[in-house]
């Protein structure tokens, strides 16, 4: 029971502060600002790791990639804290692989809470700085389905199929780990 609630624990912050620096990331690659609420809340999450990191690892062009080592650190550091729970002797040259899939599951887990709000708000109409946000980061993802998938009855379905979409890569990820940890 221990190591459920730890792993709960660490899996909340380490998803939080992670999924800031791939949300930094993301935003910063749709140029959208950090002006907004959604920007300072990322700011206020993520800048005490990845400004010191930005001194060695400047940006090239929209790639930050010291939000994105301070993510995979904040992974890595997840299953490090996980491993030493469990006691485990060996295993130790898969955490890297671990934290590695632990940062796409975040990815995934991220785009699909974008999915949802953006769903719902599009049903309420709601009109604020973060519905334009939300819709700003959304639209690039949709966009793909929507060439292939066309409006039913006037109903968009894309963010439906890309939902499924993204829960298939879920559940191949989650596979992918079982298999690093039950060889």
């Amino acid at each position: 029971m221990l190591y459920q609630i730890v792993s709960f624990l660490l899996d909340v912050a380490a998803g939080l502060l992670c999924g800031a620096c791939l949300l930094r990331i993301y935003m910063q690659w749709q140029r959208i600002g950090f002006g907004n609420p959604v920007g300072r809340l990322v700011f206020a999450l993520s800048d005490w790791m990845v400004l010191p990191l930005r001194r060695l690892l400047p940006a090239k062009g929209r790639w930050d990639w010291a939000s994105l080592v301070a993510a995979g650190l904040v992974e890595l550091a997840q299953y490090v804290l996980l491993w030493l729970v469990l006691g485990a002797g060996a295993g130790w040259a898969w955490l890297p692989w671990l934290a590695l899939l632990g940062l796409v599951r975040v990815a995934i887990t991220g785009t699909i809470g974008l999915l949802i709000v953006y769903a719902v708000m599009s049903w309420v109409q709601a009109r604020s700085p973060i519905a334009d946000v939300i819709a700003r980061l959304c639209e690039p993802l949709l966009r793909p389905v929507r060439r292939v998938l066309p409006t039913l009855g006037g109903i968009d379905l894309s963010p439906l199929v890309l939902l499924v979409l993204l829960q298939i890569a879920m559940m191949v990820l989650a596979q992918w780990q079982v298999a690093l940890l039950l060889p």
